[in-house]
């Protein structure tokens, strides 16, 4: 993470223009990275040394609102009304009024067509009104970034002034509209409503999380009489190394590791796997976890801003206010719509006028153009359904680093697994042992052989390590690692150890079965062999993906016979064994010009092949590590949730699909039918209101969609 990026929550941002409109502020001042997320509002960038007031100033004079207590003048301004219900609900008050006019033959409210009554009813609903649309529409024209508020101000002050000039000059009821300027911003007040309580459920996940990372601690302390003390503490005072107790039932606060006591934990927070775990000393706690039975003393390994739920909170933020190319022609076509839409309008006003000789009825189909065409719709597409997609993949414990990798999971044709840790799962346990020498003892091969190992973090290596711990390691005056072939260690006395594959010992036998071979100044010591176990779900995950016609590949530095045995278990298309590294990434590199390739790997020994891949995807469970090389994180669930990681890529995409269909004909079909008088003003807003909530509902239909 960049430590210098510049993260700000922005009030104020109604609809997709508004995101466009900062974002087009801030590239145009030379910020670099800039992110802007309308659903959660969220600003990020690069300052590149540029004055942040002045940022601040930029921002709010386009007519939004900074929030950022570190920085002077950004804190959040006083108003008398803080959000679309509370305005929507004060102009229902006057406006319904207003409106009973309409129904005077049955009801007989003569009082109600005073044209100064119907003004005074009428007037604090247009302050309100242009107050939130008028200002904003002022801004941005100022700023030549017209908005959507812009049609609305328009609209509701056309049928305002019109009728106020009815009312002065005493020209009768034909001339009189106050209830279309109320029924307009109270509809549009009401539609934005909706929307932000649609946007809202987009985000609940995501919510569910942020909520889990703020939460009491029992941190441990000791008196001068050594006796411990425990008292609460935030969470978010917690610093690395402070010691805490989680009872039964409790949240883990931050991220720790267990030094004494044993209980069952659910991760599912995290992880999306509802099986409480088991965890014992020396295991490690993610924050936000609960502790179902048992209790724990335990040491904070992570601050809460540093944490793996606050990391995963970071990234699906980030990934909200990535745009997948799809959206690009939205942007575009949102960016000229409103100046479009008013010469629409004007030209209708200018037909109807010179067709029906009728400047009331002109004017009122104009009126019903602006506010019946909806802008936000075709920006709105997009992000809905990725916040709602991202937002079941992170519930589900699979984290997307950018938007565009959901929508290239449809076009996937292969996947390619590692073998270690991916298929099989990487818990290793020694099967075997063997000295091909009397030169040396056991006791002296485990000795060499720890000593060697104890520097790696391969898993094969860190079994070694485990089953033959001890104190007194040989000193190596030099160690490397190579990765895919293994541990080289030299002595003071100049002897040279190597722990590896069979390439190591290719010269000194003709055996290739084993796992690692033990080697001192040319001879061979030793071998060792380790167990592995196939993962549970390997089997059905990949004759899910050939079921899906997408093709299986097996990468792995491994022997090639025990690759094959483990394809052949599986029903793996094609086996390509025997690799290092920067071989894979040359496979990987093949593979994706043969077609759309998704890696899976385990985000440390694959990280080239994974950044090779159409898309990469790690299964570590070193969060941190994997979540810098990976495109798609599956956390601590194994390949499990391949199939939905998938199927919400596929199904994410057709959801933008179905969005951006509804926002682009809803517009085409709309505009005409208010210019030929098809429906009033009012009827115009509450339909353009509606328009957001409907693409709202359709992306939220992803938390509940069978995708995989």
């Amino acid at each position: 993470m960049n430590m210098n990026k510049v993260n700000w929550k922005v009030d104020g941002m109604t609809c997709s223009n508004c995101a466009l409109t900062v974002q087009q502020y801030l590239t145009g001042e030379g910020l670099e990275n800039v992110k802007v997320n309308l659903m959660g509002g969220e600003v990020s960038f690069d300052p590149n040394g540029k004055n942040e007031q002045q940022i601040i100033k930029g921002i709010e004079s386009l007519g939004y609102t900074v929030q950022n207590e570190t920085l002077p003048g950004s804190q959040k301004r006083k108003r008398l009304f803080t959000s679309h219900k509370q305005r929507f609900l004060f102009c229902l008050i006057f406006t319904l009024p207003l409106m009973l006019h309409m129904f005077n033959k049955w009801l007989h409210l003569h009082w109600l067509m005073d044209p100064w009554l119907q003004l005074g009813l009428c007037l604090p609903v247009y302050v309100v009104g242009m107050g939130f649309f008028g200002r904003s529409a002022i801004k941005s024209i100022r700023n030549r970034m017209p908005n959507m508020n812009v049609l609305v101000a328009i609209g509701a002050t056309a049928a305002f002034v019109y009728s106020l000039t009815g009312a002065l000059m005493n020209l009768g009821p034909q001339y009189m509209f106050f209830e279309t300027t109320a029924s307009i911003i109270t509809l549009v007040f009401l539609g934005n409503f909706l929307e932000d309580a649609s946007i809202q459920s987009t985000q609940r996940a995501l919510n569910s999380l942020a909520k889990s990372q703020k939460m009491m601690a029992n941190m441990i302390a000791f008196d001068e009489n050594h006796q411990e003390i425990i008292f609460p503490m935030e969470n978010t005072q917690l610093r690395a190394g402070d010691l805490i107790l989680i009872k039964s039932g409790e949240q883990v606060p931050v991220d720790c590791k267990i030094l004494s006591g044993d209980a069952t934990v659910n991760e599912s927070i995290i992880t999306g796997e509802s099986s409480p775990i088991h965890k014992k000393g020396k295991d490690k706690l993610i924050g936000g976890s609960i502790v179902v039975d048992g209790i724990l003393r335990a040491q904070v390994t992570a601050e809460a801003k540093d944490s793996v739920l606050s990391n995963i909170i970071n990234l699906v933020k980030q990934a909200q206010s990535e745009k997948p190319p799809v959206q690009q022609l939205a942007d575009k076509i949102s960016a000229i719509f409103v100046p479009l839409v008013l010469a629409i309008a004007v030209v209708a006003f200018a037909a109807n006028y010179l067709i029906l000789h009728d400047f009331t009825i002109a004017l009122m189909r104009s009126i019903a153009i602006l506010v019946i065409a909806c802008p936000c719709a075709m920006g709105l597409a997009t992000p809905a359904a990725i916040a709602v997609g991202l937002g079941r993949a992170a519930k589900n414990g699979m984290l997307f680093r950018n938007a565009k990798s959901l929508e290239l999971f449809r076009t996937i044709k292969q996947v390619v697994f590692d073998k270690t840790g991916t298929l099989t799962t990487g818990r290793f346990e020694l099967s075997d042992y063997r000295l091909e020498t009397d030169a040396i003892t056991v006791e002296e091969f485990k000795h060499i052989a720890f000593s060697l190992e104890k520097y790696s973090n391969h898993p094969i290596a860190q079994c070694i390590t485990l089953s033959w711990k001890r104190k007194d390691a040989i000193r190596w005056t030099k160690i490397t690692e190579k990765k895919g072939i293994g541990m080289m260690g030299t002595t003071a006395n100049g002897d040279q150890y190597i722990a590896g594959s069979f390439e190591t010992a290719m010269a000194l036998t003709t055996d290739d079965s084993h796992n690692v071979y033990i080697i001192r100044n040319g001879q061979l010591l030793g071998w060792i062999d380790v167990r592995d176990e196939v993962r549970p779900e390997a089997i059905s995950i990949v004759q899910y993906l050939r079921h899906r016609n997408i093709r299986t590949v097996l990468l792995s530095g491994d022997r090639l016979p025990k690759c094959r045995q483990l394809a052949n278990l599986l029903g793996i298309d094609e086996v390509i064994a025997e690799k290092k590294p920067e071989e894979k990434m040359a496979v990987i590199e093949d593979l994706t010009l043969q077609g759309p390739t998704a890696m899976v790997g385990d985000g440390i020994n694959d990280a080239p092949a994974l950044a090779k891949a159409t898309i990469g995807i790690s299964l570590s469970e070193a969060s941190q590590i994997a979540m810098q090389t990976a495109d798609v994180v599956l956390m601590n669930s194994g390949i499990k949730n391949l199939p939905l990681a998938l199927g919400l890529g596929r199904h994410t995409f057709l959801t933008i699909k179905q969005n951006l269909f509804w926002a682009f004909i809803y517009n085409i079909i709309a505009i005409p039918v208010a210019g030929f008088g098809l429906l009033t003003p009012t009827f115009g807003a509450l339909v353009m209101g509606l328009s957001d909530v409907v693409l709202a509902a359709n992306s939220v239909k992803l938390f509940v969609k069978k995708v995989a």
